[in-house]
């Protein structure tokens, strides 16, 4: 059954079809961090480790596209040491949408994150967070890793 939801989202997203574009831009105008009911991709969440019950937590988060670009200095150099294009970033797009949730939400624990969508301004990216602290993640043998590295912090 989740194959056939990975090959639905495929042919989905290689059509380009009007709804994909109508739901970006809903989700443009929207807010940075969203809380959702169930993960819009359903088989890739369950493949990272999310499971339909109490303790977990889906957010789509936007994070910004862009370069890394710099002001030019003020002073005179050449061109070549100005320092100022071909600048890269040390993480990934979507280690960023990990990071600014991880830090909003402290008390959860991240657990994976999928791609889902970009245009031409942002990435958006869904994360799996698990609550730790949770009876039905406590008592899931699963999820046994998780509970003991929490409780050695």
């Amino acid at each position: 059954m989740y194959r056939r939801i990975g090959e639905t989202w495929e042919r989905l997203w290689s059509q380009r079809p009007r709804e994909i574009k109508d739901r970006a831009i809903l989700w443009r105008r929207g807010q940075t961090v969203t809380r959702l009911e169930r993960p819009s991709r359903l088989d890739r969440a369950r493949r990272l480790g999310y499971k339909s019950k109490q303790g977990f937590v889906v957010l789509r988060v936007k994070v910004g596209r862009g370069g890394m670009r710099r002001s030019r200095p003020r002073s005179g150099r050449r061109p070549k040491h100005a320092g100022v294009v071909k600048l890269k970033a040390a993480v990934s797009m979507q280690e960023v949408a990990e990071n600014r949730v991880a830090k909003r939400y402290p008390n959860l624990h991240v657990l994976n994150s999928y791609y889902v969508f970009e245009d031409g301004r942002y990435y958006w990216y869904e994360v799996i967070l698990v609550d730790p602290h949770h009876p039905a993640i406590i008592n899931d043998k699963d999820l046994q890793w998780l509970v003991q590295k929490v409780s050695v912090k």
